[in-house]
This record gives structure tokens, C-alpha cells and sequence, in this order.
């Protein structure tokens, strides 16, 4: 019976398989290998052995039902690993493992996970970034109103909205790369981090194996890799999840039946929106993301609360992580795709963009006409308080903003209604938001190259 859905539901096959407990095995198996190699080229074991022992380590020889079985009897997953390896060994069996702690092998595992997981998320954000760019691109001279506080503001660009969201994704890939190095961290320390078991080789043990897998050192591990990193790596994909939902947001707010401006892509031929209502068309992928991004957030305490551990360390941590790491990187990867299915099948609606403005009478042009005003030589708090009452008297009558301002002998005095209409011109005060476009776009094609 299937319970998570992730089982059934949620993310994909190639990021589930990197979490996998296949994937974990391997991974360990991997460590164990490069650990027998690094004795080996220590002194510390004959290199025969550890050419043995790395064979036994390949994943088709140990297998993972040989060690759930022997882990049903010792109640301890990794020697469980360590006596099915022993077994495929030989003689050289009394080698495996040698001077070596249980995290030794998990958190090295764990960090090799990561750094699978870390690549293909990587792989999304490039491809956000590109959907973001081409899509910006494409509406840079859009116009609509922009909003502030749920109301009307004043004119943007749909383009200019749009790379506002690339360039954020453009900062959590800077983000990714700077903390991979500090989360993609081994340990081979032993029992205590203290190296004792590894003796005067401890260092060159710990170097080699490391350096083989390509993973970073723990300068100073207790019994396992400080858990500050792994609060890191969940804080960020929390991070990444929540842009996502950012983005999502205003999509369903933008598709919202009295404001039309977007919608997601919607299969005409099949795709059904509600069982009774056979009218609708539900942002439901944009929906969906943002449900999943609250959750992902919700691993994020227990990260946290899983650096705080007993001395040099207790198992409080185990039985969470087992939970937090899969989860969230399955979830975010999801997440992430469905941005891009939402962003590059986006529909967008200048007609409606250009409607929405109209349908202010003027009003979203208030500050142009002010400024206008104070370039004609009235005091800019005067021409405010002038066009905050015409304001409120053309929504008062139901009037266009001009045709109360061309009332006003204040306004006339200094500009001409030919000019005011050219003030009032959408288009011509979306100050420099296609050229910041632009460069948002030229950055983002040398980033995603």
C-alpha cells in the first residue's frame, strides 16, 4: 500500500532515484570502496585486499535484499552493509570498514547524494532562467498597471515583471554554487572525528578519500558532519520554493476572472476544470506548486532543531533526516519543473493589460501629471494636493482624470491639453523598464550558457 505521495504523485523519476535507498546503498558502497583504495595507498592494508574489497563494492555484487536481511538480525544498517561487503571479500573481508565510524559512510553517502540531487537542480534553474529571459524578452514594451497594496499604481511592463523573477533565480544559482562546496562535505574521522582510529595516517586517509569522491573535508567533524550545513541546504531549497510560489501567486492572481491578464496553458480539447462548473480554467498547476512550496518549508525547523545534538552527537537527527533530505529536494525539483510549465506556456492578454489600465480613467497616471506639473514650475506639494483632489473628484463623478484636470485653471495655466494627453500616455512612463530588461536578459543568456 502506497502512503507518501511521492510514491505516487510528485516529483521525478531521475531525482527520486538519486534519494533512493538503491542510490544510498550505492553511494555507501562507493565510500567504502574509496576508503580501501586510500589504505591501501596509506600502507595501512596490502593493495591486493583493497583491489578485493572495491570489486565486492560495486553494486551488482552486494545486493540490497542481502543487506536488509542481515540488517533484520543486527538491527544496524550500516554493518549490515559492512557484513555483506565482508562476505563478497574474501580474505581481504577483514579489512572492510577498518578504522572507519558508521557516519563515516552515511554522512559521505548523504554528501554524495547531495551533490547528485544539487546538480540536477542546478540543471532546473538554468532552464527557469531561460524561460524567464525569453518570455521578458518577448514582453518588454507590454504595457500594464503594475500594483501596489492590491491597488492600482502605475504603468510597467509585463517584460520588466518578468525579469524581475529571472534575475532572483539568477541570484539562487549564485546561491547554489556557493553553498555546494559547504554542503557537499565528508568525513572519514572515525568514532569521535579525532582520526584515532586511521593513526598517524588519519590525514592522508581522509584526504584521499575525499579527494576521489570530489567532496569537501569536515575541518572538525564530532562523530558526523556538522549540521549546520544541512540546515543551509534546506534553508536554500526553502528559498527556491518560495520564489517559485512568489511567481505562482501572481499568476493566480493575474488569472483571477476580473483581472484576465494571464492564464496557464489550458488543453481545450480535454482538459477539464471543475466537475460541475464547466466554464472553468483553474490555474491549477500554479496552485499546486504553491501547496508543495508550503510544505517544503516545513521541513525547515527540523533541520534546524537537528543541529542541536547530544555531546559529540545522539541518533535524534537519523530518523528526521531520513525524512527532510528526500523530501525536499524531490519536492523543490517538482516545483521547479512546474515553473517552467507554467511560465512557458503562459497566455498572456495585452488586449486585457490595456483594458485594466484604461479602466482607471487616468488615475494610474497621477504621478506623471504631477511631475509634469513641476517641471512647468508648480511646487511639487502643490501639484500633488492638485492632482490628489482632481483625483478624488473624477472617481466622486465617474469622470476621466483629464477632463477634471482640464477644469482646473491651475492646470491649464501651465500646460496645454495636447501635452496633457501626451502626459497621460501609458507608454510613455514605464521609465527605463524595457532597458533594464535588457541587461536582465543579456545576463541571463551568458549565465544559463
Amino acid at each position: 500500500m502506497l502512503i507518501c505521495p511521492l510514491d505516487y504523485r510528485y516529483g521525478r523519476d531521475s531525482m527520486k532515484e538519486v534519494l533512493s535507498e538503491e542510490n544510498r546503498l550505492r553511494t555507501q558502497l562507493t565510500v567504502e570502496a574509496a576508503l580501501a583504495r586510500a589504505q591501501a595507498k596509506a600502507g595501512n592494508i596490502p593493495k591486493k585486499d583493497a583491489e578485493r574489497i572495491a570489486r565486492a563494492c560495486a553494486s551488482d555484487v552486494v545486493k540490497l535484499a542481502r543487506v536488509k536481511e542481515i540488517e533484520a538480525e543486527t538491527k544496524h544498517d550500516v554493518m549490515a552493509m559492512v557484513k555483506a561487503i565482508t562476505e563478497k571479500s574474501g580474505e581481504s573481508g577483514k579489512y572492510v570498514h577498518l578504522g572507519a565510524t558508521s557516519n563515516d559512510m552515511v554522512d559521505t553517502a548523504t554528501a554524495l547524494q547531495i551533490k547528485q540531487a544539487l546538480g540536477l537542480i542546478e540543471e532546473d534553474l538554468v532552464t527557469l532562467i531561460k524561460v524567464f529571459a525569453e518570455l521578458a524578452a518577448r514582453h518588454r514594451d507590454t504595457v500594464m498597471v503594475a500594483r501596489t497594496h492590491g491597488q492600482f499604481a502605475i504603468p510597467t511592463t509585463f517584460g520588466f515583471k518578468i525579469a524581475g523573477y529571472a534575475s532572483e533565480i539568477m541570484r539562487d544559482l549564485e546561491r547554489l554554487r556557493e553553498l555546494r562546496p559547504r554542503v557537499c562535505v565528508g568525513k572519514m574521522s572515525g568514532a569521535v572525528g579525532t582520526g584515532a582510529g586511521f593513526g598517524d595516517s588519519f590525514f592522508q586517509v581522509q584526504e584521499l578519500v575525499m579527494k576521489e569522491l570530489g567532496l569537501e573535508v569536515e575541518e572538525a567533524a564530532t562523530q558526523i558532519v556538522c549540521r549546520d550545513r544541512y540546515a543551509e541546504l534546506a534553508s536554500f531549497l526553502a528559498l527556491l520554493a518560495t520564489a517559485c510560489e512568489r511567481y505562482a501567486t501572481e499568476v493566480r492572481n493575474l488569472q483571477r476572472t476580473e483581472i484576465g491578464e494571464v492564464m496557464e496553458a489550458f488543453d481545450e480539447k480535454k482538459q477539464v476544470g471543475s466537475s460541475t462548473m464547466a466554464q472553468k480554467r483553474n490555474p491549477m498547476l500554479s496552485e499546486n506548486l504553491c501547496g508543495l512550496a508550503r510544505v517544503v518549508r516545513g521541513f525547515v525547523p527540523a533541520a534546524y532543531e537537528n543541529m542541536v545534538l547530544w555531546h559529540e552527537r545522539d541518533l535524534s537527527n537519523s530518523s528526521a533526516e531520513r525524512f527532510i533530505i528526500p523530501h525536499i529536494f524531490v519536492l523543490t525539483d517538482d516545483i521547479l519543473i512546474k515553473t517552467v510549465q507554467v511560465f512557458s506556456g503562459l497566455r498572456v492578454n495585452r488586449e486585457r493589460m490595456r483594458s485594466n489600465l484604461e479602466s482607471s480613467k487616468g488615475m494610474v497616471m497621477s504621478e506623471a501629471v504631477m511631475l509634469a506639473l513641476v517641471e512647468r514650475g508648480i511646487g511639487r506639494q502643490d501639484a500633488h494636493e492638485l492632482v490628489r483632489r482632481a483625483s478624488l473628484a473624477a472617481e466622486k463623478q465617474g469622470k476621466e482624470l483629464k477632463a477634471v484636470l482640464l477644469r482646473c485653471k491651475e492646470v491649464t495655466k501651465v500646460i496645454s491639453a495636447k501635452e496633457l494627453d501626451e502626459v497621460m500616455e501609458y507608454s510613455s512612463y514605464v521609465g527605463s523598464a524595457p532597458k533594464m530588461v535588457d541587461k536582465v536578459v543579456a545576463k541571463a543568456k551568458k549565465v544559463s550558457q
